[in-house]
């Protein structure tokens, strides 16, 4: 259930590179950054958006370039400088970042290129540059998923459908055996993005660092969490951050897939509280 909407939120867009970001802020205290998923948007934050502003927090969350409400992708870009162009504007030094898939790998680029900027790391079902996608699952998945592109009959609904198999059901798991709810809210989300920018499917590459081989340098407390359910890929990036990164720490949620924070969230959410209380000063 999304948490009560008791604070004033700010909203706008923030101006980067060949684009812009929309974002929105609420609550006091130290910063701390959501990030979404890839083919998401700020929305999949809902439930923890509300809760930590109630907790004392400066909570901002925002659509990456590409994504709900921010600028299509018209060329070449880096999802962790556009990150670093969004906290300089809002005029925060440094921040907690918390971000799942492609949210965590844009964070884990962040605090490896801009670390002054990085205070924690809460890296949720981690995507990691440099990490190939092994799992004949999720190989599977996005052939068929690609060759849903080229095909104006429908092929759009399928691609939405490939990418619910990938990150929401996951490979041990059928559509049926997942909430409907979060089923039909992600299909949402993701049906929204492919329409509203379908233009800008192929215009720009990601520039990405090649993190997989870096994570020793990163230098501040980071949590991973991730989902019993989800793909040998996942698994695979979420030991490598916690055998790698010094003193990271690892929380599994049993009976959960990729959407960590929505489908275990009283369990995401206090692995967060504790988190954060150990790491930022409230007072």
């Amino acid at each position: 259930m999304t948490q009560a909407r008791t604070h004033a939120v700010a909203a706008a867009t923030v101006p980067v590179e060949a684009g812009g970001l929309f974002y929105e802020s609420a609550g006091e205290g130290p910063p701390v950054v959501l990030l979404h998923g890839g083919m998401l948007d700020l929305n999949m934050w809902d439930e923890q958006f509300w809760w930590l502003a109630g907790q004392g927090y400066r909570v901002i969350r925002y659509d990456a370039r590409g994504h709900g409400r921010s600028s299509t992708v018209a060329g070449d870009y880096a999802h962790h400088d556009d990150l670093h162009a969004l906290l300089t504007h809002l005029d925060v030094p440094c921040a907690t970042l918390i971000g799942l898939s492609l949210g965590a790998r844009t964070a884990i680029d962040t605090a490896l290129v801009h670390p002054e900027s990085v205070s924690a790391l809460v890296l949720a079902s981690p995507g990691v540059s440099g990490r190939p996608f092994a799992d004949p699952y999720v190989a599977h998945h996005t052939a068929l998923q690609m060759a849903a592109m080229g095909d104006s009959d429908g092929g759009a609904q399928r691609f939405v459908e490939h990418f619910l198999r990938m990150w929401v059901d996951g490979p041990y798991r059928e559509p049926s055996q997942v909430s409907r709810t979060l089923r039909e809210r992600m299909h949402a989300s993701a049906s929204a993005n492919v329409v509203r920018h379908a233009r800008g499917l192929g215009a720009g590459i990601p520039r990405e660092i090649g993190a997989a081989d870096r994570l020793t340098s990163i230098g501040v407390p980071t949590l991973v969490l991730d989902g019993e359910l989800d793909s040998s890929d996942i698994s695979s990036n979420t030991q490598a951050i916690a055998y790698t990164v010094p003193d990271a720490r690892h929380q599994r949620f049993a009976s959960a897939g990729h959407m960590v924070n929505l489908e275990s969230t009283a369990l995401f959410n206090l692995a967060v509280k504790s988190f954060l209380a150990s790491t930022t000063d409230l007072n």
